[in-house]
């Protein structure tokens, strides 16, 4: 999938979701191009699909439009834009929590990285 169809799913995966939940995230949502590896990843066999950042500039969200082709180069459009929408709630939930003073998804993923590791001993 070029990365002209990619923006596009993104595109419509952000039009979808009420506004109301992008309140705060100054930075926006950004497409980037490359592939991004999880630091605890063992031999870049762990792919990071989005982000969600916050710091002095701002919050915003990165969707790595690489990441998802090493992962999901397979899917046709429909179920890429299943895996599109999945990943940008998941990063909403960060900042929606984070503007909550929540931690409960970053427990989550902390989790399931402690399992990946397990299985990478």
């Amino acid at each position: 999938m070029h990365i002209d169809d990619f923006h596009q799913i993104l595109n419509e995966v952000y039009e979808e979701i009420p506004k109301v939940f992008f309140e705060g995230l100054n930075l926006g949502v950004v497409l980037e191009e490359n592939v991004e590896y999880h630091p605890e990843g063992k031999e870049n066999d762990l792919y990071v699909l989005g982000h969600y950042k916050r710091g002095p500039l701002g919050r915003g969200i990165s969707i790595y439009y690489g990441s998802f082709m090493k992962v999901f180069f397979y899917l046709n459009r429909e179920d890429m834009k299943i895996k599109v929408r999945e990943t940008l709630l998941h990063e909403l939930t960060h900042h929606r929590e984070s503007l909550a003073g929540y931690v409960d998804l970053e427990v989550i993923d902390k989790e399931f990285i402690e399992e990946y590791k397990k299985t990478k001993k």
